[in-house]
């Protein structure tokens, strides 16, 4: 192609078309990839600039990240938080029902309804985690929000624990003992014996005088004696009788004796003597009728056997179950036909209590799961050896429930008043550092904005200004294309000549 030698004016033309394909490839280049500077070549200032402002918008993205990642960690807490304490307030109202009934039973059902929330309390602070954080567990989950590139700038939130309500540093509740119940047994024994005090031609009545009876002279003493024959200081109190003594003397003194009880009818002269145990009236030389007599006392073996028929009850008695806080659960009216079944029965109509006849031993054996008194007002009942009874028959229980008394239950609301506030305090802390990230979540966001904004300015084409280039270098484009055709037209006019 040095041979060929152009015209200046072609020369010039092709020049002018070679320069605005290039430009006009710079141009599309711009339009196509919308930035004005595409690399170093360009402008290195503005390339570099803008690197390194996008470079700080992509750390901040990451950033941005991890900072929406801390605020669901937080949300998930305080979601944890807001359930705790609604568990929380159903442990107390469970307390404040308790307070609201006097019955041992009734407060050892809420002390075990107390303690299954206190479990669901801390199982629901075990769940409340978020990709393996969990702020309401305690060590090695406390969280670190960084809000820059060098981690200069940061947050740690740090994590509490209430997988244990025991914690002091935590909600510090414990969980209340639920009551340990207990059994006794108590022998159910007696027995009756009638006998006709007569004068040989008529019966006696209550204001006869003993002596008058056709066994005893006025100079019989008669005397209480227990089955070994001694007169024990129960005894000893009832004094002895002598013949001067009235009928009705004689049962007021078997009334004295704990455990025994007389009745005598006047229409058909019949003393019936009914004892828990066994015993004799002497005279001394046993040559009386009623000097002999002796008394034996058997186990009821019989679910029928009346209860009236022994020394410890009589028709009008009311035996009366309590608790250890004074709760009266219930009350039976002893009359005539009323059985070893019946009393049974009647301890078993209560909640927490429940009664089982040996007829074996004659042992009546009572379970109570919490403290228990089964009292009489009468008092030959549960006497034993010719003592008197002075508070029926008792179960302690083995441990009372955590809500056994008053000061008990005020003492476990003192608590769960403070784990409220423990929780309100804690739930504030976590809104507070939630807001501080969600304030730094959006400062980020809006720097990254500027930064990539920034960069744009130095790098990004004005899509306006280029696309006017374009059709203005086409337009050049054009017309250099037709000067050419003009500058090739006039050297073919030359060669005409020849």
């Amino acid at each position: 192609m040095g041979d060929v030698t152009l015209s200046s004016a072609v020369r010039a033309n092709l020049s002018s078309l070679q320069s605005t394909a290039d430009m006009m490839s710079s141009v599309q280049n711009k339009l196509a990839t919308g930035l004005e500077v595409n690399s170093a070549l360009d402008n290195p200032s503005n390339f570099f600039t803008a690197s390194g402002l996008n470079a700080r918008a992509n750390d901040l993205s990451t950033l941005l990240d991890d900072m929406g990642q801390v605020v669901q960690t937080l949300k998930a807490a305080d979601e944890g938080i807001s359930s705790i304490t609604n568990l929380v307030e159903s442990a107390k109202a469970k307390a404040n029902q308790a307070l609201q009934t006097q019955s041992q039973y009734e407060r050892k059902q809420f002390a075990s309804q107390y303690n299954e929330l206190l479990t669901q309390i801390e199982d629901l602070a075990k769940d409340s985690s978020y990709k393996g954080k969990n702020l309401l567990a305690g060590d090695g989950n406390d969280l670190t929000a960084i809000f820059n590139e060098d981690s200069t700038s940061k947050l740690t939130v740090g994590a509490v624990d209430y997988t244990n309500v025991g914690l002091s540093t935590g909600l510090n509740l414990s969980e209340l003992e639920e009551g340990t119940g207990a059994t006794t047994s108590f022998q159910l024994q007696g027995g009756k014996t009638t006998i006709t005090l007569t004068d040989g031609a008529s019966t006696l009545n209550s204001s006869s005088v003993l002596s008058e009876s056709n066994a005893i002279s006025s100079t019989t003493t008669l005397s209480f004696v227990d089955d070994t024959g001694t007169a024990p200081a129960a005894l000893a109190g009832a004094g002895s009788l002598t013949a001067g003594a009235t009928v009705q003397d004689l049962v007021d003194s078997f009334n004295d004796i704990a455990g025994v009880r007389a009745e005598f009818d006047d229409n058909t002269g019949e003393l019936t003597v009914y004892s828990d145990e066994d015993f004799h009236i002497t005279d001394g030389s046993v040559t009386a009728t009623l000097g002999a007599f002796s008394f034996d006392a058997n186990a009821l073996t019989a679910t029928t056997q009346l209860l009236n028929e022994t020394g410890s009850f009589a028709v009008g008695d009311t035996l009366t179950l309590t608790d250890g806080n004074g709760y009266e659960l219930g009350s039976l009216e002893i009359e005539d036909d009323t059985s070893v079944d019946d009393l049974k029965d009647f301890v078993n109509d209560f909640d927490g209590v429940s009664a089982s006849f040996d007829t074996g031993s004659g042992k009546l054996t009572i379970t109570s799961e919490t403290d228990l008194s089964l009292t009489s007002d009468n008092d030959d009942f549960a006497a034993a050896s010719f003592v008197a009874d002075s508070d029926g028959i008792n179960i302690s229980a083995i441990a009372d429930s955590g809500f056994a008394t008053d000061s008990d239950i005020n003492r476990v609301i003192g608590r769960m008043n403070s784990a409220l506030s423990n929780l309100r305090t804690q739930a504030s802390e976590f809104g507070t550092n939630l807001s501080i990230v969600e304030n730094r979540q959006d400062f980020t966001k809006n720097m990254i904005n500027t930064l990539e904004e920034g960069a744009g300015k130095l790098t990004l084409a004005d899509t306006n200004e280029e696309g006017a280039n374009l059709l203005a270098l086409q337009t050049r484009q054009s017309l250099a294309s037709t000067s050419l055709s003009f500058a090739a037209q006039a050297d073919q006019n030359v060669l005409r000549l020849f």
